[in-house]
């Protein structure tokens, strides 16, 4: 055991190893590219098909979803049972109102029968979380607290139930803005190729909204709502402010109001959407930059306690080992 601490710790040992590693890595790092560029032609064709793929599975799936939804999500007619408690408890009056109804759309949630479900269960989750919460205390488990206590417990759960339909429609809407934040600069660089290739703005929305559905099946149908708006409504700059009130983003309401000002002062759209595609990217590297720089801070800890005490016993242990068998 001493000679082997011995053949580690000798300085001529450490310095043939570390040449070692550095050829290795060297070697590596040349040959690495060369052998990635005779692959990239092969990868490249893989990876087109297995996106068209992906693609046209993603659009058959919208397609059935929508087909065993009725028609649309857009004309969904509410459940007779739900309807008949928010018209009896008079729910439209105490809830329903312009921010319920943009939170539901920024949500994905449209339609007459998203609002009536969600005034139901506004009414029916503390109950429901009370009984729940009662049947488990008084049934399931038992805490050893008195009756009262349980039944208080079963109260507070009930009171923070009336608060689950309002966390459920954030944290939606949250991870429907996250998608779309994440492919709007891509989708705007591919509208932006559209309309310089002579695409108007409808086709070049529709021909998006079918490629980046893919990466984002809430842009691709935000996009395809947007596409319907502007064939159908008489006034253009309304379709572009529905998007941005239903995505909520202030990326999005930017493109907007630019395309917004592009047609009314009738300056070249190509030139605000390369602006704003340009503006789209330094604000994703500046929010990658701004998320590297937050990571030191939060690695911090994990290094005191993991990487810290790893390295002393590789510092310390040869001179541990070392004194333990010169005192032997």
């Amino acid at each position: 055991m001493t000679d082997f601490v011995e053949t580690i710790m000798n300085p001529q040992f450490i310095a043939t190893a570390l040449a070692a590693v550095c050829v290795f890595a060297t070697v590596l790092t040349v040959a690495l590219p060369m052998l990635q560029r005779d692959q990239m032609n092969r990868r490249m064709r893989e990876m087109a098909i297995e996106r068209s793929k992906m693609r046209s599975a993603r659009i058959a799936e919208m397609a059935s979803k929508e087909r065993q939804q009725g028609t649309s999500r857009l004309r969904s007619t509410p459940k007779g049972f739900m309807q008949q408690v928010v018209d009896q408890l008079k729910l439209r009056e105490r809830f329903d109102n312009e921010e319920l109804r943009e939170n539901l759309k920024r949500a994905g949630l449209r339609g007459q029968a998203n609002i009536v479900a969600f005034m139901f269960f506004r009414v029916a989750a503390p109950i429901i979380i009370f009984f729940l919460a009662l049947f488990y205390l008084f049934v399931l488990y038992d805490s050893g607290y008195p009756a009262s206590v349980n039944l208080l417990i079963a109260l507070g759960a009930g009171f923070l139930g009336f608060y689950v339909p309002n966390m459920f429609i954030s944290n939606r809407v949250q991870k429907r803005q996250m998608s779309i934040k994440q492919a709007w600069p891509d989708a705007l660089d591919m509208l932006l190729i559209c309309v310089q290739s002579g695409m108007s703005v409808e086709a070049g929305f529709a021909k998006v909204g079918k490629e980046v559905a893919n990466q984002s099946l809430e842009l691709a149908e935000e996009m395809a709502l947007t596409t319907a708006e502007l064939s159908y409504l008489q006034d253009r700059r309304q379709a572009y402010d529905n998007l941005a009130k239903r995505t909520g983003l202030p990326g999005v309401k930017a493109v907007t109001t630019a395309l917004v000002q592009a047609e009314r002062y009738g300056t070249p759209v190509g030139q605000a959407l390369r602006t704003m595609a340009k503006e789209n990217r330094e604000i994703r590297q500046s929010e990658a930059e701004r998320k590297a720089a937050a990571l030191p801070p939060k690695l911090t800890v994990p290094m005191i306690v993991f990487f810290l005490p790893v390295l002393f016993i590789v510092i310390l242990g040869p001179a541990i080992i070392n004194y333990m068998s010169m005192k032997n």
